[in-house]
C-alpha cells in the first residue's frame, strides 16, 4: 500500500510586495514544506512569492505541483521544471485542480488573486464542502485587515462566530508548521 504524500496548496503573490519579510518567509515555508516530506501545490508561476517558495521546495528535494491558466502563461512565467506541470484552460479551472489536490491551505501574502482564492476555500467551508485547514500567514501584519474584516462581517451579523474559526492565523513558518503538522497527522 502506497503511503499518501500531504500536499500543502500556497496561495501567494506573483509579485514580491514591499517588505523583504514575505520574500523571506516564501522561502522558509518553501524550505519546511520540504523537509516535512510534503508536496507544493501552488499556481505554477515562476516570478514573486509564487516563484520563491517554488524554487525554495524544489532545492530542497520536494515534490511540486503546478497549475496555471493558458492565459497566465507568459504573464506568471509558467514554471515548467516542476515535477507535475499543469496547463488548464481557465482561473476557475485552475483554483479547483489545486483545491482537490491538496489537504491543506496556506496563504501566503499577495494581491486580489490571492484574496478571491482564501474567500473561495473559506467560503467552501463555511458551507461544509471540505474540512481542510486554513492558515493565513501573516507576515508583519499583512493580513491584521483582513481578519478584521472578518470580525467585521461577523459582528454585523453576515456570518456565524464560527467563520474565524475555519482560519487559522500564524505569525510566522514556524507557526504554520506546527500547525500543518498537528492537522496532517
Amino acid at each position: 500500500m502506497t503511503q499518501h504524500t500531504a500536499s500543502v496548496c500556497v496561495y501567494c503573490g506573483s509579485r514580491f510586495g514591499t517588505d523583504p519579510a514575505f520574500r523571506e518567509a516564501a522561502t522558509a515555508l518553501g524550505t519546511a514544506l520540504a523537509g516535512n516530506g510534503w508536496r507544493l501545490v501552488y499556481g505554477a508561476g515562476d516570478v514573486g512569492l509564487m516563484g520563491t517558495v517554488a524554487i525554495a521546495a524544489q532545492a530542497e528535494g520536494a515534490q511540486t505541483f503546478g497549475v496555471i491558466p493558458q492565459h497566465l502563461m507568459k504573464w506568471e512565467v509558467g514554471k515548467r521544471d516542476l515535477t507535475t506541470f499543469i496547463v488548464t484552460e481557465n482561473m476557475h479551472e485552475r483554483k479547483k485542480v489545486m483545491f482537490m489536490n491538496s489537504d491543506a491551505v496556506v496563504v501566503l501574502p499577495g494581491g486580489a488573486g490571492s484574496l478571491d482564492e482564501f474567500f473561495e476555500v473559506l467560503t467552501w467551508r463555511q458551507l461544509g464542502l471540505h474540512a481542510k485547514p486554513i492558515l493565513l500567514l501573516n507576515v508583519n501584519g499583512f493580513w491584521d485587515p483582513l481578519v478584521a474584516l472578518l470580525d467585521h462581517v461577523i459582528n454585523q451579523g453576515f456570518a456565524e462566530g464560527t467563520l474565524r474559526d475555519f482560519v487559522t492565523v500564524v505569525t510566522d513558518v514556524d507557526q504554520a508548521i506546527t500547525a500543518l503538522r498537528d492537522a496532517l497527522s
